[in-house]
Formats: structure tokens, C-alpha cells, sequence
């Protein structure tokens, strides 16, 4: 799986088509999409567009989707899952994820057993997950006997998420970071912007290059060819370990900017 992806969250319609057939050409070969972004249609039309123009094969690339809550549990995940890949147009995904662990409905373990159910079958390469945390990681585990390759979770500066990332690689989970910019709240940060100033990059590519130097995944999203480039191009520099260190350290004025997975969505409604 390449290291940096491309993220699609709220890309829809042809502007979700056009950054895909862009990402393609740019060079990317990951791409990360769910049932919830409501554009897996328009990222496999894409897709199967590039693949009939010769700029990429199917074997290049890994493609992500993910099962929402509303279809948790063992007959909602397959059903959710044929559905995905009759929109992508796939005959396999590389990687399907669950969503959100959704503690409070109870159902992650039997869901992920679903996921595994499913790779048995061929239609699914390898099984994993977003937004969990140790405990019920350990319960998967633990039910399954099978450990998930990846879990997509919140992780920018300011976050840096380093207990979980730990348990990662005790466990040889993959940590993929989502919204890895944030909301471009910690790219003014002095820590960022002064490197990005010394080795003539984007506060962007600074952070990028600091989440993958923590051993991380990123999916970062653009409908902007510009800024695609620029966010594959953070391989050609390298961040010392005081540079590192002085980034992770906007935790002490950081933290999390989206939901907690041990709340969201939410107690059941009646």
C-alpha cells in the first residue's frame, strides 16, 4: 500500500470524477473512499476511465472503502459491501474498513467478522478498520484471532495520537492518518512554517512529511492538481529528529477537532 493517499471525503459529482482522473495522472495509486462519502460511483467511474486510457492498471492501485453504522452486523455488512462494489465497478477492493466502531450499538466485533468473511471470499484483500481504540481493538482481536492491517484514525498536528500509535505497532496495525492537515488550523504554527520556510516547502508537505516519518499512512484530499502534486511530492527532504520533535510538541496546545469515536454516533434512538 503506498504510504500517501488520496483522500475523497466531500468530493462528489465530477468534481469527485476529476480529482480521481487527476490523482491518477499525478501519480497516485491509493485511493480512499466510503459508502458514506456518497461518491463511490464517480471514484470507480475514474478508476475504470484511467484503466481504459492505459495510465494505470488495476494491479497499481489500492483502493479503500468502508461500511457506515447504519448497515453494522453480519447481513447489513455483506449486503452494504455488494453494494459498494457494484458502485466502484470493481470486482475486488483492496481494503474495506468499518467505519466507526460505534461502542454503544455493540456490534464491531460481529461486523468485523463479516469483513473477514468476506476476504475469505476473494472480493476483500485485506480486512481493517477506522476510528477504533485499544480496548475494542483488543476485543476484535481477540474474538477473531485476526488483527486488522490498518486503522484510519484522526492524526494532524496537534494530535498526534502517540499511545495509540504505540499500540499499532505492538500489535503491527498500520496507523492511517485522516485529515492529516487538520483544518489547517496547526499549519501557522511557528514549528511548521519556519521548516517549511528553511527547506522551501508548503506548511503542508512539512506535515505530511512529519506523519510519515512517524511511520504513518496518509490519505490528504485535494480537487486541486497543484496541491496533489504537492502533497505526493514529500519524499525528496527529511525532517531531523529536533524538527520532529518540536511538531509533536504542538500537542501541548492541540488535540482533537472531530468527533471521539467512543461517543459518536451516540446512544440509540428509540
Amino acid at each position: 500500500m503506498p504510504a500517501v493517499g488520496f483522500g475523497t471525503w466531500n468530493l462528489n459529482g465530477e468534481e469527485a470524477y476529476s480529482a480521481v482522473r487527476s490523482a491518477i495522472e499525478v501519480g497516485y495509486r491509493h485511493f480512499d473512499t466510503a459508502t458514506i462519502y456518497r461518491n463511490e460511483q464517480e471514484v470507480g467511474c475514474a478508476i475504470a476511465d484511467a484503466i481504459a486510457a492505459g495510465d494505470v492498471t488495476r494491479e497499481e492501485l489500492f483502493v479503500t472503502t468502508k461500511v457506515w453504522n447504519n448497515s453494522q452486523g453480519e447481513g447489513k455488512v455483506q449486503e452494504a459491501f455488494q453494494a459498494s462494489l457494484a458502485d466502484l465497478g470493481l470486482e475486488f477492493v483492496d481494503c474495506y474498513m468499518v467505519h466507526w466502531p460505534w461502542p454503544q450499538r455493540g456490534l464491531y466485533v460481529e461486523s468485523f467478522q463479516a469483513l473477514a468473511k468476506l476476504q475469505g471470499l476473494g472480493q476483500v484483500r485485506s480486512v481493517a478498520v477506522a476510528n477504533f481504540y485499544p480496548e475494542v481493538l483488543d476485543e476484535i482481536i481477540a474474538a477473531t484471532g485476526i488483527t486488522p492491517v490498518i486503522n484510519q484514525v484522526e492524526l494532524h498536528p496537534g494530535f498526534s495520537q502517540a499511545e495509540l500509535r504505540a499500540y499499532h505497532r505492538a500489535h503491527g496495525i498500520v496507523t492511517e492518518a485522516w485529515s492529516p492537515l487538520g483544518r489547517g488550523e496547526a499549519l501557522d504554527a511557528p514549528a511548521i512554517t519556519s521548516v517549511a520556510k528553511e527547506l522551501g516547502k508548503t506548511p503542508a508537505q512539512i506535515a505530511l512529511r512529519w506523519l510519515t516519518q512517524l511511520g504513518c499512512s496518509v490519505v490528504p484530499k485535494s480537487a486541486s492538481r497543484s496541491r496533489q502534486e504537492e502533497n505526493l511530492d514529500i519524499f525528496s527532504f527529511e525532517l531531523s529528529e529536533k524538527q520532529m520533535d518540536a511538531i509533536t510538541a504542538l500537542d501541548a496546545t492541540g488535540g482533537r477537532l472531530f468527533k471521539s469515536p467512543l461517543e459518536f454516533p451516540g446512544e440509540l434512538k428509540d
